[in-house]
């Protein structure tokens, strides 16, 4: 009796984890992070200084400011649930978070607000030509606008055509 729930039980777990198909890098799975609710698979730089020194591996920098209580910053739980979009992350980009201003204005070109997103590229530039659809916040970017993952691709061919 106790085998046959114990088996039962099995099946269960292997069907739900089946059917919860996240992304998982090439490298197998990661230990979460402490940003894992952006996704437990990423790497995170920790500083910025870390992300310049990590993304001298020809890989763009991309910094996402944000909040936690903020009611407009609803981008993690966009970038957490799709597969797409982390996986580009985690092949492609050094991923920063910072919940804090910078005292570094290069990080905010037309003002601090919340939620931006910048990418800098490996020759420490900070691409302010990469811009979202908003015009008084260049560098915002809403739940919606990230299935334009137009940025993050223009990001990617800026740096491989200019290096």
């Amino acid at each position: 009796m106790i085998k046959s729930a114990l088996s039962v039980l099995l099946v269960l777990v292997a069907i739900s984890s089946a059917f919860a198909a996240k992304y998982i890098p090439k490298s197998g799975k990661r230990v979460p992070q402490t940003l894992s609710r952006w996704g437990d698979q990423l790497i995170w730089a920790q500083t910025y200084e870390e992300g310049l020194y990590w993304s001298r591996s020809n890989k763009p920098l991309m910094v996402i400011f944000h909040l936690e209580d903020c009611p407009h910053s609803q981008l993690k739980k966009v970038f957490s649930e799709d597969n797409e979009i982390q996986k580009i992350l985690d092949e492609d980009f050094i991923v920063l978070n910072l919940v804090y201003e910078t005292t570094d204005k290069h990080l905010s070109p037309d003002g601090q607000y919340v939620p931006r997103l910048l990418f800098v590229d490996p020759s420490m530039t900070v691409r302010a030509d990469v811009t979202g659809r908003y015009a008084n916040r260049m560098y915002a970017y809403e739940p919606g606008d990230i299935k334009l993952i137009s940025n993050m691709q223009k990001a990617k061919k800026l740096l491989k055509s200019e290096l």
